[in-house]
């Protein structure tokens, strides 16, 4: 570093160390009961354990502070009229820019020791999807004041949309609530939470302890019985489980349209978040009904948008989620807002209906798949032991009908129309999705046909676009409704390629 190189830079927030300080002592805490229980379970004394606990925490604690401090001295960034840079200077150099016609999102989070402290994480994208993550900056943390400036500052733009839109597009109803456990996250929390009892009991050396505790407390009860008492409580707990992640992820959620030409979500419990997209890169919506939220009448809202930052492996958070599971009524409503038409086009649209080889298609496709599983029960029940020629008994009397079910639902909910600026298409049974994409905002179409499909008449056609997940498609129409809708949606980009007869 050359002096005065960096004069006119800011650096990140000083308190970052003590976010840290706290944030690896509670790691250690985490970490200390387990490695205690370790530690005596298998004969070593108390001091013994404490001894190394002690030692760990503060090695821990100490090399997380120094490791933090190194990172915050060597940080700096700074917002010029073209261009948001930051540079790393110590040891080695690097330094990184992002040019600010290019950003597309700035989003803020905070956990609760974020909160605590008053600062924010800012992470300011481009959308584009650089390996590597070169087409994103993070700010981690800077003052909540300092990160709000930011937002404000980088998502200015020339053409600044204004708009006497006070009131929020759509705020919290408490009672959208009743909507989080009906997924198939609920079973799913439960099995986990089994799991992680018996992995910390193992790390505790009481795993067999508890096993026989288990099989002594249900001695003398059926073994169905027992089974069905145990996937009760996996599914009370499972409810409970998903009624808190809810409550953490969406509660404060309020959606609103901002002067600066971008619709920002704000939600989370102890984290929050805050998350733009600008109102210009939406290039339509996406009304996703999973299955539990479909019985109940619920539907959410995502957003199709260019540009749009994705999430990535260490964070799960939905950043194209405009709206979560409520009402149909009120997701149609706030489609249309947000799309800043009177009616949602998922609602207006008359769909037209699939050929009836389709049906034959999917129920082919549905009851194969549950005949490939039972057949894989018969073989290692024959191999191994009868007991997998009971359960795979079991799961056909239950699971054929069920296939048959769900492949006539997802026949029924095959559709494709056009309304307006918008061409709409409909699939899916376990989840449906219902999208409505710009039809201007179509770059390409892809038409695919397997061997079964030309068999039957059928093929899927792919709404190429620069938005959202880049591909929509509208599986097996029929072959000339199929082509003709791809043509009538974006006129002439098909129809070089047609031929009549």
């Amino acid at each position: 570093m050359t002096s005065g190189e960096f004069e006119d830079w800011s650096t990140l927030d000083r308190r970052t160390l003590a976010v840290t300080a706290l944030t690896m002592t509670g790691a250690a805490v985490g970490a200390a009961i387990p490695t205690t229980l370790a530690i005596v379970g298998g004969g070593g004394r108390l001091w013994v354990a404490f001894a190394w606990v002690v030692a760990g925490g503060v090695l821990l604690v100490g090399g997380g502070v120094l490791a933090e401090l190194f990172y915050w001295k060597g940080v700096r960034y700074r917002v010029t009229p073209d261009r948001l840079e930051t540079a790393f200077t110590l040891v080695f150099r690097s330094r990184k820019a992002l040019q600010r016609e290019r950003i597309r999102n700035v989003d803020l989070t905070a956990n609760p020791l974020h909160r605590l402290f008053d600062v924010a994480v800012v992470t300011i994208g481009t959308g584009s999807h650089e390996s590597g993550g070169q087409g994103r900056i993070k700010l981690n943390p800077v003052s909540r004041a300092e990160a709000e400036r930011l937002r404000a500052d980088l998502l200015r733009r020339a053409e600044i949309a204004e708009t006497d839109e006070d009131a929020p597009l759509a705020e919290l109803d408490r009672g959208w609530i009743r909507y989080a456990p009906m997924s198939f996250l609920t079973p799913t929390l439960g099995l986990a939470a089994g799991g992680g009892l018996m992995q910390v009991s193992e790390w505790a050396g009481l795993q067999e302890g508890l096993i026989d505790w288990v099989i002594g407390l249900f001695r003398g009860i059926p073994l169905v019985v027992a089974i069905l008492i145990l996937l009760a409580i996996a599914m009370v707990v499972g409810v409970v489980g998903a009624l808190g992640l809810w409550i953490e992820m969406w509660w404060n959620y309020r959606l609103d349209r901002e002067s600066g030409g971008t619709l920002r979500v704000r939600r989370g419990l102890f984290t929050t978040r805050s998350i733009s997209i600008e109102e210009s890169r939406l290039r339509g919506i996406d009304l996703v009904e999973p299955l539990g939220n479909r019985i109940s009448g619920a539907a959410r809202v995502d957003a199709i948008a260019t540009g749009m930052r994705q999430g990535d492996d260490k964070d799960k958070t939905d950043y194209h989620t405009l709206l979560p599971a409520a009402p149909v009524a009120v997701a149609n409503r706030v489609a249309a807002t947000v799309l800043r038409e009177p009616v949602s086009p998922t609602e207006a649209v008359r769909l037209t209906g699939h050929p009836r080889a389709a049906r034959g298609r999917l129920l082919r496709w549905w009851v194969g798949s549950v005949v490939m599983l039972l057949a894989i029960f018969a073989v290692l029940g024959l191999l191994l032991t009868d007991v997998l020629l009971v359960i795979g008994a079991a799961l056909g009397v239950v699971l054929l009908p069920v296939s048959v079910l769900l492949a006539l639902d997802a026949y029924r909910n095959l559709g494709h129309g056009i309304t307006g600026r918008y061409l709409v298409g409909r699939h899916g049974t376990v989840r449906r999705s219902t999208f409505a994409l710009e039809r201007e905002g179509v770059i390409g179409w892809t038409v695919k046909q397997s061997i079964f499909q030309r068999r039957k008449g059928l093929l899927t056609v792919v709404a190429t676009t620069a938005a959202g997940g880049g591909a929509y498609a509208v599986y097996d129409a029929g072959e000339e409704q199929g082509l003709l809708f791809a043509e009538e949606s974006v006129p002439e980009l098909l129809t070089p390629f047609l031929e009549r007869v």
